[in-house]
């Protein structure tokens, strides 16, 4: 799959899961007010929260795609974890501390009684309807692009590069889950006249949302800092510098992932003695080339001629990866 494909699939997935959430918190957010379910409410700020995140999922697509300009040579790519991480914030302020608040308000406050039970059920159907269609987008998303990666769907989302069809998932399978949570609460508290039931339906849906929260800016944070390629990819890259007639040992191996679909490489080899300057000059070339060539996400190579016996940079080299014989990726 191509990255023009990649980013067209991903906006595809963000536009359509922000319309339906929008759709649905107005939808809940009027039921939750006839109703008086505070589930319902938390349900309503749990919709407007996703929305908020597909705004800033959008924003992370559009901004991240300019071109490397003076200033950033390396070009914008990393934009998209940042506002990828706004919008893990965003859930969990908008959402689990709304949810929070209004479950401890419900189950310490006053009793009140449930008004219009039938609206909430109707209201919780149409949702889930609504979100499902969201959630199989992102589903078969992220498993067409696993299988092209030939991967399985749990590896593909530990190394996934592109965080919105992964924050997509994630809210949309909380969202349907949340929607369950709420039915629950509220046909507890109609059976036994208790808004205790309500509340913690409230408190539930709102440590969902703060665990989400947690696992999608624990991934962003990880991009965002600075997380090596793929580690077939980074095997891939290291059999192919190996493999070169000119180089005699590959001595360093670094990947940074600089966005969606781009990998910055930068490799230290120890040379053919016997080459000359213009010869080494060359292979770099050809070799940058070919790994731009074999691996579309390689964007940026750099390679640096050094001496395998260096004792300073073998020693960095061991306390970064350890055994150096290791393979690379591990």
């Amino acid at each position: 799959m191509t990255e023009e494909n990649e980013s067209g699939e991903s906006t595809l997935t963000v536009l359509l899961a922000g319309g339906v959430n929008l759709a649905i918190a107005i939808m809940k957010l009027v039921a939750g007010i006839i109703t008086g379910s505070g589930a319902m409410l938390s349900e309503a700020a749990h919709s407007v929260a996703d929305t908020i995140t597909e705004v800033l999922l959008l924003t992370a697509l559009r901004r991240s795609e300019r071109p490397a300009d003076r200033k950033h040579p390396f070009g914008y790519g990393k934009e998209r974890y940042f506002w990828s991480l706004l919008a893990a914030v965003s859930i969990f302020a908008s959402g689990a501390m709304f949810s929070f608040y209004e479950g401890f308000s419900t189950v310490f406050g006053e009793p009140d009684e449930q008004t219009s039970p039938i609206v909430g059920y109707i209201v919780l159907a149409v949702a889930f309807a609504l979100e499902s269609v969201s959630w199989m987008q992102a589903l078969r998303q992220v498993r067409k692009e696993s299988a092209a990666a030939n991967r399985s769907m749990a590896g593909y989302l530990r190394t996934i590069d592109d965080p919105a069809p992964k924050t997509v998932l994630f809210e949309d399978s909380a969202a349907l889950v949340g929607l369950l949570l709420a039915f629950a609460g509220i046909g507890l508290h109609q059976l036994t006249g208790s808004q205790v039931w309500d509340g913690l339906a409230s408190i539930a849906i709102g440590v969902l949302l703060a665990v989400v929260a947690y696992a999608l800016g624990r991934t962003n944070r990880g991009l965002l800092i600075g997380r090596q390629a793929d580690p077939s990819i980074v095997r891939g890259i290291h059999q192919l510098l190996s493999s070169a007639p000119e180089i005699e040992v590959v001595v360093d191996l670094q990947t940074m992932l600089m966005g969606a679909d781009q990998i910055l490489v930068c490799t230290r080899v120890d040379f053919d003695d016997s080459l000359g300057a213009a010869d080494v000059e060359r292979a770099c070339v050809r070799l940058a080339g070919e790994l731009e060539t074999t691996f579309n996400d390689v964007t940026e190579v750099f390679i640096e001629p050094v001496p395998r016996t260096d004792p300073e940079l073998r020693a960095t080299v061991l306390q970064r990866y350890g055994d150096i014989t290791a393979r690379w990726g591990q």
